[in-house]
């Protein structure tokens, strides 16, 4: 190396050091962001999975120390980006989905509801600071992927992140951390996670059920037996919730499972009897209806949810057309509620949510969305039988299942795990059209 070269080094680096050091880590971490967006565009898909992983299992408030490098929104970004890329320069190959229509008119029919909201202010931030985004997400998800190859990871995904929270849920409930009315376990309860409600933390464990009840029939012995660990261990998490919820959407995922691989209709239903006996016995929850039929009186808990539902029917008939406007059931309560204890509470249930903030039309456009997302992975069903795809699109329709039963005594109308269900079956019907392209990736990949 020359002097004049060693010079012009030693000049750089000492400029470099100087602009450097007039910097924060804020700006460090904008440069490496500016740097990583050839890699984002061409790796969209991927960051979109962990946008998933993340959204819906809330890892980041499982594992509070992640929550200050806001990893959820830097994921989102990163989607979007790579969603723009691809439809600015690819936009022939742009394909709209019919679900995306209905997606749109439901939307559109929620920003109106917010304009004529009882609360306005509480409708936008809610309109602005989730709902809109899961909108944006579900395009992202639905047209990144550009293989269907790039989905046969997703069930082994959602498997690992179901059981690291049911980990979590088991290691709260032995260490007495987080419990809720002495015994019903949550996760992050005292940040305010959505984990932190027991009935929630049920609903986000039973997706990954979904799919380890798929594997349970796989051909291969050692996939089976990891299948039945790990839905022993989901069934475990779900149960120290002690939520009815949940254990509805268990009997109704275990029910179809079953009849997915079985010729009739019998034995399905003597296994899935066995199965509530043994499934309510190990949960505790026989004393809480026992108790209540002892009695002659219905619990409190179930109570809450026959105020809280008779409430939003007076709200939907109060202003039938648009409802009180989203995020405001919470704050209506008081003015609807036949049955006043001091105190607010959330409507626990999907379909009334969204009957008292979007009146009977949100119910109504919210109802063909989910018949028709139903139909649509019903479909899946049959096209992908018998392809190296089958675990995908089975696993996806007993999300279905579980979200239609346990979101009937979920608040999940508005929230991300309906809306990951449309997205992957958008994207899993998109890329699965040609079926003779589809059957040469099975070959391919059995080979």
């Amino acid at each position: 190396m020359t002097k004049t070269r060693q010079v012009v080094i030693a000049f750089l680096a000492t400029i470099s050091s100087y602009v450097i050091s007039q910097y924060t880590l804020k700006h460090y971490f904008a440069l490496l962001g500016i740097l990583a967006i050839p890699f984002v565009i061409k790796r969209a898909f991927l960051l979109c999975i962990w946008f998933i992983l993340f959204s819906y299992f809330r890892l980041h408030e499982a594992m509070p120390w992640l929550e200050p490098f806001k990893i959820p929104q830097l994921l989102a970004l990163s989607c979007l980006a790579g969603l723009s890329w691809q439809v600015w320069f690819n936009f022939r190959g742009f394909q709209w989905h019919s679900l995306h229509t209905w997606l749109l008119i439901f939307a559109l029919w929620v920003a109106i509801c917010c304009v004529l909201a009882s609360n306005r202010t509480e409708s936008f931030e809610m309109l602005t600071g989730n709902f809109s985004k899961i909108v944006l997400m579900v395009f992202a998800i639905s047209l990144l992927p550009t293989n269907i190859n790039q989905l046969k990871r997703i069930p082994l995904l959602l498997i690992l992140c179901g059981l690291l929270i049911a980990f979590f849920t088991l290691y709260n409930k032995v260490h007495g951390i987080g419990l809720v009315e002495e015994t019903r376990v949550t996760i992050g309860r005292e940040f305010g996670s959505m984990l932190g409600d027991p009935n929630d933390l049920s609903l986000v464990l039973l997706f990954p059920l979904s799919f380890t009840l798929v594997y349970i029939f796989n051909p291969s012995h050692l996939i089976k037996c990891l299948a039945i660990a790990a839905t022993l261990m989901l069934l475990a998490g779900i149960m120290v919730t002690e939520s009815r919820g949940g254990q509805l959407g268990v009997i109704s995922v275990i029910f179809m499972a079953i009849l997915l691989h079985s010729r009739n209709i019998v034995i399905p239903m003597v296994i899935t009897a066995v199965g509530i006996i043994i499934l309510f016995a190990a949960a505790g929850l026989e004393n809480r209806f026992v108790s209540s039929a002892s009695s002659g009186t219905i619990d409190e808990s179930a109570m809450g949810r026959i105020h809280a539902w008779t409430a939003a029917v007076l709200m939907a008939v109060d202003n039938p057309m648009t409802g009180v406007g989203l995020g405001n059931f919470y704050n209506n309560y008081f003015f609807y509620t036949l049955h006043w204890d001091t105190k607010n509470h959330a409507v626990h249930s999907s379909w009334f949510e969204i009957l008292s903030e979007n009146g009977f039309v949100g119910l109504l456009l919210f109802a063909i969305l989910v018949i028709k997302t139903f139909k649509l992975s019903y479909r899946l069903l049959h096209r992908l039988k018998h392809s190296n795809y089958q675990p995908l699109a089975e696993g996806l329709w007993l999300g279905m299942i579980s979200f239609s039963v346990s979101g009937t005594f979920l608040t999940q109308g508005t929230t991300w795990p309906f809306y990951i269900l449309l997205s992957l079956l958008i994207a899993t019907d998109r890329l699965s059209q040609d079926s003779t392209q589809l059957y040469q990736h099975s070959q391919h990949a059995g080979t």
